[in-house]
């Protein structure tokens, strides 16, 4: 488990706060009516203006990921490749960017109404955006994540919802997906680790409606829930300090999801 310095952390800040930045260009343009491979296309030319790079286009895979975001709606769990799909009022879309800046990731998740939706997806996001809260929240030093998990996981189920068990959060640092991985569940399939300064990582819970399953569709890529109820997901990259944890990818003046 790579250990970051005070140095090497401001560097990924850097890469959060373009994150943050390119997370609001997109928010602006969630809105029905617009194609989700035209939100891609501003969020891909944003980051590239800014000297950075989009990690996740050509992620290799049966076939490389094509774009340089994630747009996820409804049952689509994560990896939605944008497309001539039309956004309708009454869904939820979820967003997933990284970034690379000056050598250095960050990667961040939202997910938005797109303009009155029902009460049941209203509580999805929510639960599922205070999950990531109360996760950071909870990042004592010396703290063990295996008991971060087991809270996030009761908090969820205690609602009614699922986590989806078949994805992870990860450490991040020079590169997108480091080790160790971060289960948003408890679990004894994966080591457990205490919370130390130094440690920088990408929690991102993803909470089903109904059952955790998910499937995988015939793009190679986008990943549904099982029984086609909505799923919302939420997550930022968060680096620990001797002061207590600190989120990367939040707005200039700490603004933001689960702050």
């Amino acid at each position: 488990m790579g250990l970051k310095t005070p140095e090497e952390i401001a560097r990924m800040r850097k890469a959060g706060l373009l994150l943050w930045e390119t997370h609001m260009i997109a928010k602006q343009m969630v809105k029905a009516g617009i194609s989700t491979a035209e939100i891609n296309k501003e969020i891909d030319n944003y980051i590239i203006s800014k000297n950075a790079y989009p990690v996740f286009k050509g992620v290799p895979g049966k076939v490389p990921y094509p774009a340089a975001s994630c747009i996820s709606i409804d049952d689509e769990v994560v990896h939605g490749i944008p497309s001539g799909r039309i956004v309708r009022k009454g869904e939820i879309v979820s967003i997933d960017i990284g970034v690379k800046l000056n050598g250095w990731c960050a990667d961040s998740a939202v997910t938005w109404p797109v303009g009155e939706i029902s009460k049941e997806k209203q509580k999805l996001i929510q639960v599922t955006e205070d999950t990531l809260r109360s996760a950071i929240g909870h990042l004592n030093i010396n703290t063990t994540w295996r008991q971060i998990a087991r809270m996030m996981q009761a908090k969820v189920a205690k609602e009614g919802f699922s986590v989806v068990e078949d994805l992870v959060g990860h450490a991040i640092g020079e590169q997108m997906w480091e080790a160790p991985q971060i289960p948003n569940y408890f679990t004894t399939r994966m080591p457990d680790f205490r919370i130390l300064p130094g440690l920088v990582f990408a929690i991102e819970p993803m909470i089903n409606m109904g059952t955790k399953k998910v499937v995988i569709c015939d793009d190679y890529w986008t990943i549904v829930t099982d029984d086609g109820l909505p799923s919302a997901h939420f997550e930022h990259t968060v680096a620990i300090t001797e002061d207590g944890p600190i989120v990367l990818t939040c707005g200039p003046n700490g603004e933001g999801w689960a702050m």
